[in-house]
């Protein structure tokens, strides 16, 4: 990757071109053009996406994209081959683990409830409780006070 950054580099500088300037022509960061130019290929997350940044630069820079990409490409696979094939099946597994806990589509019936703590249990039935004692105690206070109101004009009479 170094050799083909200092390949972009060198073009560039050839021919009298900024990086500023290629920013501003490309619509690509600074920081993109100078991690492409220093082989840095860790700073980027999109391989796809890289690409395409790089035929871009090649292309606003005179060269053969598809030499530069095939060049690209070459490096990928070297770089790639040398990964252990444990840690590609253990990528792959987590990947998949988390494409399936995306897809997973279950109806309100199957669904597994949430199970709450018994301390909210516990709050929710003695709040209700409280509210049940509460309006027993105010309609026996209500019945008392009318039936004393009732005696009391029945005196008056």
């Amino acid at each position: 990757m170094k050799n083909l950054g200092n390949l972009l580099k060198e073009q560039r500088e050839s021919k009298g071109v900024s990086i500023s300037e290629a920013s501003n022509d490309l619509k690509i960061k600074d920081v993109i053009l100078e991690n492409i130019e220093e082989g840095n290929i860790g700073a980027f997350k999109d391989i796809y996406l890289l690409k395409d940044q790089i035929s871009l630069y090649a292309k606003y820079l005179g060269l053969n994209s598809n030499n530069i990409i095939d060049e690209f490409n070459e490096y990928l696979f070297e770089y790639t081959s040398r990964i252990p094939v444990k840690e590609i099946e253990r990528e792959m597994q987590k990947n998949n683990k988390i494409e399936k806990e995306e897809l997973k589509v279950s109806s309100p019936y199957t669904k597994p409830m949430k199970k709450y703590p018994r301390v909210y249990y516990f709050l929710i039935y003695t709040i209700l409780i409280l509210i049940v004692f509460i309006m027993f105690f105010w309609s026996i206070k209500q019945i008392t006070i009318n039936t004393k109101e009732t005696k009391d004009i029945s005196y008056i009479k």
